[in-house]
């Protein structure tokens, strides 16, 4: 197996130059790098990570902490930061803290602990322990998805955040059916406690409002974020009194949960009920009818992260970054519109 002093031999340098070519420790003259990166290769030479991250204090390493990785947005994401991390020569360790508070504490530790060099974590609905951990060690990390209410002031710790706009996208479904004359619209809204459930909620509420419709809280169930709580909240309405002539699923995994439920009550969509959902997925184009949907930026997401947590890295006392990616609207058929022209010609972006 070749070692650094090989390499150095081969490309005519010191093994100190070749040590800060592979760790970028101290500027180098392109021939001089080029020499180097060609005999790493001819070797076959293979850097000791272990070793280098005792001499930088770096391990090139990213902790990512998301729940729900089999659902097809945090795929999306996951994909996202795999394919940036791995651009700039990153590694990545993943844990699933399974939107729990306090397992959600223990993985973040985990990750700490292994020496990763950031994290980027999509925080469940009480992160305050979370926010604790990463604050007392000064872990550079950026939230991802989901919001988080950093507190301000002199020692306040700096956490960048990364998400979707979620109210206007969402009041836009609720106006859109609105316009096709449906006057009782009802919402399956995800996880109580989580900033992209208050602000679809907060775009539900908007939407009627700018299409002069009364808010019947009956019409408000919260699915939890997952199949079967959207089932069972969908079940919920369609029990009502009055139930909804329309529907606005607010996550991918909810939809699915409320087009059981409605198969179950021998429903059809959209004839006796329209549909849209926030989160567009690979198979919403293969549904009859396809899907209306709110289509987030996934892969942007997960990749804008890494950008952000590697900006950390380098200046670790800029001030703090909030990013929000806009959403596209795909129009579809299952809000009760006519079957048009492929989907992509309708699919617009949203601010």
């Amino acid at each position: 197996m070749a070692t650094m002093a090989d390499v150095a031999r081969s490309a005519g340098v010191s093994v100190a130059t070749v040590s800060h070519v592979l760790n970028d420790t101290r500027p180098v003259l392109p021939h001089t790098r080029q020499a180097v990166l060609d005999a790493v290769e001819e070797l076959g030479y293979t850097p000791n990570t272990l070793a280098r991250s005792l001499v930088t204090s770096r391990t090139r390493s990213i902790g990512l902490a998301v729940s729900a990785i089999s659902n097809p947005y945090f795929t999306e994401i996951l994909q996202g930061v795999e394919s940036a991390a791995l651009e700039s020569g990153y590694g990545l360790l993943i844990a699933d803290p399974h939107d729990d508070p306090g397992h959600e504490r223990e993985v973040v530790r985990m990750l700490h602990e292994r020496r990763v060099d950031g994290l980027i974590v999509a925080p469940s609905a009480d992160p305050r322990e979370l926010v604790a951990y990463l604050g007392r060690h000064r872990v550079p990390t950026v939230f991802l998805d989901r919001a988080v209410d950093i507190p301000e002031g002199a020692g306040a710790p700096r956490f960048d955040q990364v998400g979707a706009e979620g109210a206007e996208p969402t009041a836009l479904l609720v106006t859109h059916l609105a316009g096709l004359g449906h006057r009782r619209i009802g919402l399956v809204a995800g996880r109580p406690g989580l900033s992209t459930t208050r602000e679809r909620i907060t775009g539900y509420r908007h939407g009627l409002a700018a299409a002069g419709l009364p808010h019947d809280e009956r019409l408000l169930v919260h699915g939890d974020s997952e199949a079967a709580g959207g089932e069972r909240a969908t079940d919920a309405l369609l029990s009502l009194a009055v139930p909804p002539t329309a529907l606005v699923t607010a996550n991918n995994a909810m939809t699915i949960g409320a087009l059981r439920a409605l198969r179950e009550h021998g429903l059809s969509v959209p004839d006796d009920l329209a549909l849209c959902c926030f989160d567009d997925f690979a198979w919403a184009d293969l549904f009859s009818p396809r899907l209306t949907a709110v289509a987030q930026p996934s892969r942007e997401l997960g990749a804008r992260a890494v950008r952000l947590l590697l900006d950390r890295l380098a200046v670790p006392d800029r001030p703090a970054r909030t990013v929000r990616l806009p959403c596209a609207f795909v129009h579809r058929t299952s809000c009760g519109c006519p079957e048009r022209a492929p989907a992509k010609a309708h699919e617009r972006t949203l601010p």
